[in-house]
């Protein structure tokens, strides 16, 4: 007859994974939010004609 250890996890790994998981998205969160700031800055020095080339224009750089 087999048996099944009772296997539980420690006291407070339930809490130290919540833990980890929100520094992980916060930092997700902040490593896209520099992604986007580098696209609008490279998008900001280009002309209104080079700009609409790639079909932007001023007003769409604010919203990416």
């Amino acid at each position: 007859m087999a048996t099944t250890a009772n296997i539980h996890a420690p006291l407070g790994a339930a809490t130290v994974l919540h833990v980890v998981d929100a520094f992980i998205g916060s930092f997700e969160k902040a490593v896209a939010w520099n992604e986007s700031r580098k696209t609008r800055k490279a998008l900001s020095v280009l002309s209104d004609e080079q700009l609409e080339d790639i079909g932007l224009c001023r007003a769409d750089i604010k919203n990416l």
